[in-house]
């Protein structure tokens, strides 16, 4: 099955891939079928902008497509940067470490460090098929980047599991703990009881 990945993002293509494939999934990146839309990212949830995405790309390319939206969520500044977590700042953070030095600007004096990575995977079909999976990471928040791996805001998210941050993993380390893997391992699953029961 060939599956359009509602994005161009390197990071993403390779971890969809990396797992997709063991179920007979062929994913390529939006760019190979020539579209260059972005989608309005405007839904105030994860899911919504993921369907968002998906829905966007598979009406312009009539393929099934796979959309991934994830975030930074931090517990005492109720949920912030959420689904801003790419755009956080507003226009005066342009890069990444812009975005994540404003959040440690917003953190500072703050007792509550807890945090967790949230990724949600939309798959939609021609069809009319829905498939939605959610997968979560907890860690906590830093005061100061340590490691330089990574992006966004992996040098301040430290992860028990792991004893470091997402920036002092490998990227095969990161992708068997991070949130996205998570959501594409119930995503799998989901599509593995699918084939099952057509198998039937």
């Amino acid at each position: 099955m060939k599956l359009v990945l509602a994005s161009n993002n390197a990071h993403k293509l390779e971890e969809l891939r990396a797992i997709l494939t063991t179920l007979g999934m062929e994913v390529v990146p939006q760019k190979e079928m020539n579209i260059n839309i972005e989608p309005e990212e405007n839904g105030t949830t994860f899911e919504e902008n993921s369907y968002i995405k998906a829905k966007t790309i598979m009406d312009a390319c009539g393929i099934a497509t796979i959309a991934d939206d994830s975030g930074l969520m931090v517990e005492a500044l109720d949920g912030e940067p959420g689904v801003y977590s790419a755009r956080y700042g507003g226009e005066e953070c342009v890069t990444d470490r812009d975005r994540l030095n404003y959040l440690l600007s917003k953190m500072e004096g703050k007792e509550n460090r807890k945090a967790k990575f949230v990724s949600v995977i939309t798959m939609l079909t021609p069809g009319g098929k829905k498939i939605v999976a959610r997968g979560e990471c907890p860690g906590e928040i830093l005061n100061a980047p340590q490691g330089e791996n990574g992006f966004g805001y992996d040098p301040v998210f430290y992860v028990a599991q792991a004893g470091c941050t997402f920036a002092q993993l490998s990227s095969q380390e990161k992708n068997a703990i991070s949130h996205r893997a998570r959501a594409l391992k119930v995503f799998a699953e989901m599509v593995r009881k699918e084939q099952e029961h057509a198998d039937k």
